[in-house]
């Protein structure tokens, strides 16, 4: 199985087969009525993707078996996935991590400070011009 993005019942499958680390935009993602998972840490501590932004990428952000975990309170799961899935993952700890749905196609960062991370959108950054 590769990173096609077509599989919409990743998260029934077994952890052993799901497909190794992807890095484009064709990564598996959860995505329900035109609008992307995405995961990450708004509270203060330790942020998600700014700990393991060098190690795994944007991946985190968006595994689809992370954000059903999430979304479906699977804390014993989660601990299982991660230590065999992400085993060099820093986690904050599943109570800190949240999913929030940003539509297909937009442009987004995510941003930490002192471990909170936050969703910034291309649209809404002043951006300076030369």
């Amino acid at each position: 199985m590769g990173c096609n993005g077509k599989d919409r019942n990743l998260y029934l499958l077994p952890i052993d087969i799901l497909p190794k680390r992807c890095y484009n935009n064709n990564m598996k993602k959860l995505i329900k009525d035109n609008a992307v998972a995405v995961v990450f840490s708004p509270g203060y501590g330790a942020g998600w993707y700014s700990w393991n932004n060098s190690e795994y990428g944007p991946e985190l952000v968006f595994d689809p078996m992370i954000a059903n975990m999430i979304l479906h309170n699977k804390k014993e799961e989660f601990a299982t996935y991660m230590a065999v899935r992400y085993p060099e993952a820093y986690s904050p700890g599943f109570d800190d991590l949240a999913v929030r749905w940003i539509p297909v196609g937009t442009k987004f960062r995510i941003t930490e400070y002192d471990g909170n991370e936050e969703i910034e959108f291309f649209n809404d950054v002043e951006w300076l011009e030369a």
